[in-house]
């Protein structure tokens, strides 16, 4: 099993942050790699087990189930049901904790997945740059002071 991780410090109280990352439709509003989204079958975006469905800006769609979700934790999990990616047992969390040095935020995403060993290299980069540490950046600069 891979995993990736990948933290930042965001200059925002983790709360702020919280409302934006919160809503699991939300991701054209905070993540620069997508397009637009949907939640499938009208569900509602904090219901667990409600599917994402989203289009990426170079045309890729990606399908995500919401495993868990914590007002209390700051934090979510999903599974990737499908994507253009070749991995399979795709789980990731995203979570917040409060920095009170500063009223900051500490932003982490990780995953894990099965994939082939030829592609483990590029596909940790390319999640682990290409899709967390971007969306780390877009709320770094949102939240810039």
């Amino acid at each position: 099993m891979t995993k990736v991780y990948v933290s930042s410090v965001i200059p925002a109280p983790a709360a702020d942050v919280w409302n934006v990352v919160r809503d699991f439709n939300g991701l054209p509003g905070w993540a620069p790699f997508v397009a637009e989204s949907r939640i499938e079958q009208n569900a509602h975006a904090d219901r667990i087990g409600c599917i994402r469905n989203f289009t990426l800006k170079d045309g890729g769609r990606i399908r995500e189930k919401l495993l868990a979700l914590s007002d209390y934790d700051l934090s979510c999990s999903y599974a990737i049901l499908e994507s253009p990616m070749p991995v399979e047992n795709y789980v990731a969390t995203l979570s917040l904790t409060p920095i009170t040095d500063g009223n900051m935020t500490l932003a982490e995403w990780q995953a894990e997945f099965d994939c082939t060993p030829e592609r483990e290299a590029a596909l940790t980069r390319q999640i682990g740059g290409g899709v967390f540490q971007a969306a780390f950046t877009a709320l770094k600069q949102r939240f810039g002071r």
